[in-house]
């Protein structure tokens, strides 16, 4: 399909800088085949039905950004998957200074040999030392938001813990799986009462995710691998919410493109484990589930065409329409959405 038809004319001030506080009082519009309703994430339990089951993403988000200095070249590195114990492929910033071999240093005694460059353009960095990267991440990397948001102010003390997830347990990602943004406590006491179930299980989303669509045409577009796990234990109970007849209701995008990684082509679900690049565009037969809660992505995105095979592309279009007229705040700090399709 053309990219173009997945354009609309956002305004700048609808990008949202900073998450609604407490989180899950963000708006949350609910768009159902019959109409959309305007409610809060706190009325999800509402628009739920005793027997769903959330599924949420259970990575956390690492100090993925890092400045450092080639000589008297500044590097600038955001890493965007990770390639073996001490190896991450990245995305270099003046990468034109750089040279197979070269050594930059990061502060904070920080440093990485530069080896392998992509056809994408990105950089394996190969960390020196002894200490586990994780360590070394925390000295010397900062919070990787999204160049949307990066672009309009500084990363600051508060992102360390605005952009982490109430369910983040598995450091591995460069950038948060937003949708769970607005679950907190309070809601998932609600979700429970209300007979709502929820599962995890782990995508480490990469850099990639923030990349734009620069083909004409969705099938010239490559997406990024990313390496998520859903072990055999969580596939069985997530199979059996559907034989009693619940619906699985992916809480964001990441926990649906793994959810329809692991899917065979009865719908159920297999135990997975590896790299998953699946790109989901209008004409994808969906198999795995029944439901979404997304943020508001931008235009020409994946994730825009992702929500559009999942809805429509002209339903999708008039959501975002009334979305941007109603105020919404778009992006990852911004409200959220509930899409069940017919």
């Amino acid at each position: 399909m053309r990219v173009d038809l997945f354009d609309f004319d956002l305004p700048a001030d609808r990008i949202a800088l900073r998450p609604a506080s407490p989180r899950d009082s963000a708006r949350m519009l609910v768009v159902r085949p019959d109409g959309l309703a305007d409610r809060t994430m706190l009325d999800l339990a509402d628009a739920l039905r005793p027997g769903d089951c959330l599924v949420f993403n259970d990575t956390r988000v690492i100090p993925a950004q890092l400045e450092g200095r080639r000589g008297d070249a500044k590097i600038g590195a955001t890493l965007h998957k990770r390639e073996g114990p001490r190896d991450w492929r990245a995305f270099i910033r003046n990468a034109k200074r750089l040279r197979d071999g070269d050594s930059v240093d990061f502060g904070a005694g920080v440093s990485a040999i530069a080896s392998d460059r992509g056809e994408d353009g990105s950089w394996r960095l190969s960390f020196d030392g002894d200490e586990p990267v994780e360590l070394l991440l925390e000295r010397a990397g900062r919070m990787p938001l999204p160049p949307y948001l990066a672009g309009k102010r500084p990363t600051d003390a508060r992102d360390a813990e605005d952009y982490q997830t109430m369910f983040a347990r598995k450091a591995g990602a460069v950038a948060a799986p937003t949708a769970s943004l607005h679950f907190t406590p309070r809601l998932m006491e609600r979700l429970a009462a209300a007979g709502i179930g929820h599962e995890t299980l782990t995508l480490h989303v990469g850099a990639g995710t923030f990349l734009p669509v620069k083909a004409d045409d969705t099938d010239d577009h490559r997406m990024h691998a990313e390496w998520g796990r859903i072990d055999a234990a969580t596939a069985e109970r997530l199979n059996a919410v559907k034989a009693r007849g619940g619906r699985l209701i992916a809480a964001g995008t990441t926990s649906l493109r793994l959810l329809e990684s692991a899917a065979r082509a009865d719908g159920t679900i297999a135990p997975f484990e590896g790299d998953t690049a699946i790109f989901i565009t209008p004409g994808y037969r969906f198999r795995a589930i029944d439901g979404l809660v997304t943020n508001f992505h931008l235009p020409k995105s994946t994730l825009f065409m992702l929500v559009s095979a999942l809805m429509g592309l002209e339903t999708m279009q008039a959501v975002y329409a009334h979305a941007i007229a109603a105020q919404y705040r778009f992006y990852s700090y911004g409200d959220g959405s509930l899409l069940l399709p017919a």
